[in-house]
């Protein structure tokens, strides 16, 4: 696999707490030299994130984040504004809680809700899959399906754990054929970023391929 199709596949990252306008700039100008599939940024930059990159570069930016427990009202304001600002894509964490409960047809409605506020724009739906149960993540595969959601999202990346090759390759066999699959979390080397394709993830969220590509 060359370097610039693994770069394709890259969503490059930067989200956090500390992050300053110098650093956001950084990863858009890295993003745009190796045509990335994206920048995934935090909300407060998309729009001057898109003022600086224009049509050059996607925007991706992150909906209640991290924790995934806000109300769906907020979910679907943070979304509303974020697409209004010039985001292109929008990565969705879940309710946690509500999958603990047992209630997938809550989290399906939430998910519905946030998809009509992305406006036609890409919805990723992050599971945090280190914190769910095998079968729990094998009825999320099946409700972000049923949502009509883009992707299917491994991680945030903020909690006990990221991307495993064996939840990919569970979201690969349980999903929906036209279900696409993002790996984020702790992808280290070129190595593991080539075995998640191989194992069916189309997105890669990272900081850190660039420079081991380089």
């Amino acid at each position: 696999m060359t370097k610039e199709e693994i770069l394709s596949k890259v969503d490059h990252t930067l989200l956090k707490q500390t992050s300053t306008w110098d650093q956001i700039k950084k990863i858009l100008d890295e993003g745009m030299e190796n045509h990335t599939a994206s920048a995934c940024i935090p909300p407060c930059f998309v729009k001057r994130a898109k003022e600086y990159v224009g049509d050059r570069l996607p925007i991706c930016t992150v909906i209640g984040f991290p924790n995934g427990n806000v109300t769906t009202a907020v979910k679907v304001f943070e979304t509303a504004d974020a697409v209004k600002n010039g985001a292109d894509e929008i990565d969705m964490v879940i309710n946690i809680g509500l999958v603990k409960e047992g209630d997938y047809e809550a989290v399906l409605e939430e998910i519905r809700e946030v998809k009509k506020a992305c406006n036609g724009k890409l919805l990723k739906v992050i599971i945090e899959t280190c914190l769910l149960t095998e079968e729990e993540k094998i009825k999320m595969c099946e409700v972000v399906t049923k949502s009509g959601a883009d992707y299917i999202k491994t991680s945030t990346g903020f909690s006990e754990g990221g991307a495993t090759f064996e939840d990919v390759a569970l979201m690969r066999k349980h999903s929906g054929l036209e279900l696409k699959i993002k790996a984020a979390g702790g992808i280290a080397t070129v190595q593991d970023a080539e075995e998640f394709i191989k194992l069916g993830a189309d997105r890669l969220g990272t900081s850190r391929l660039i420079a081991l590509l380089k």
